[in-house]
């Protein structure tokens, strides 16, 4: 049986780094796109010590930098010639509005932009590959709104009133994917993993940091944390949930704005309209 190929982003710790272990432990070929290649290849090495697993690629991607996962997709495009699995997984929450290297809110940029535009050019191995794409989303998505009129939050920033808009975003994402391309074999999911013990949003002060701290009894371990994305890249025949939003390991209701087509389709264009200078379709690996 060959071997599944498998990209994800944010393996480097947390739910990533869980998730990367045990698909590696199953015999996936596993390419880790981290930001910094020295901790990168710690892991990889750890991954090969506890699996024996020696299919473990690391490669240079930041999500926050469309330039960065632009040479990231074209290089896995010269290199392979099919993807399986593609978990976009890296994600991040920020107390202070900052700006990504391209200019965009930083929220915006790394957990809806960078992995839009890495999916997008990811799309021919995609689809090569009959390929599963999965966005850790949250249930913070439920405080979440599209604000089209003021997407990189010129005015009134909130961290996590922008994580939550982020997080819906990648629930939009999914459900696009199923809907333009599950004709061509790709299944397209999100999901909430859990409140999880990790440093994730560990600089949030505030209310924030009070929600945090009431949220602590109920958080879960980052193994129980990994276990939806893990069930979403091996369980056989989920065919019938595609577009699906995901809580441990069941299809679960969202809220009701993440189900608004119309907002959903307006968040497709204008993601492309942002991103047109870096969506050309690259050079692929003829095989």
């Amino acid at each position: 049986m060959a071997l599944k190929t498998t990209i994800i982003t944010g393996a480097t710790s947390g739910i990533g780094q869980e998730t990367a272990l045990a698909l590696a432990a199953q015999g996936h070929a596993l390419y880790l796109l981290v930001r910094n290649i020295p901790k990168g290849e710690r892991l990889k090495n750890q991954i090969t010590g506890k699996t024996g697993n020696k299919e473990i690629y690391v490669l240079r991607c930041d999500l926050a930098d469309l330039q960065s996962v632009r040479e990231a997709a074209d290089e896995l495009n010269k290199t392979l010639f099919a993807v399986n699995i593609l978990i976009n997984n890296a994600g991040g929450v920020f107390q202070e509005r900052h700006l990504s290297k391209n200019g965009f809110e930083l929220t915006l940029a790394t957990n809806h932009l960078g992995p839009f535009l890495l999916t997008h050019c990811l799309m021919p191995l995609l689809q090569r590959g009959q390929a599963r794409i999965i966005n850790v989303s949250s249930e913070a998505h439920k405080w979440g709104k599209p604000r089209f009129d003021d997407l990189q939050w010129q005015q009134a920033y909130n961290g996590f009133k922008a994580y939550g808009m982020s997080k819906l975003f990648n629930i939009y994402f999914a459900q696009s994917l199923a809907e333009k391309y599950g004709d061509k074999g790709i299944l397209a999911f999100s999901l909430h993993p859990g409140t999880v013990k990790t440093g994730f949003g560990a600089d949030i002060k505030g209310l924030g940091k009070v929600l945090f701290v009431l949220a602590t009894p109920f958080m879960v371990t980052v193994q129980q944390a990994a276990e939806t994305s893990i069930f979403l890249a091996t369980a056989p025949r989920l065919e019938q949930y595609n577009g699906a939003y995901f809580k441990k390991k069941k299809k679960v209701a969202t809220s009701a704005v993440a189900t608004d087509t119309e907002s959903r389709n307006k968040l497709w264009a204008i993601s492309e309209k942002l991103l047109s200078r870096y969506l050309v379709w690259p050079v692929i690996n003829a095989g």
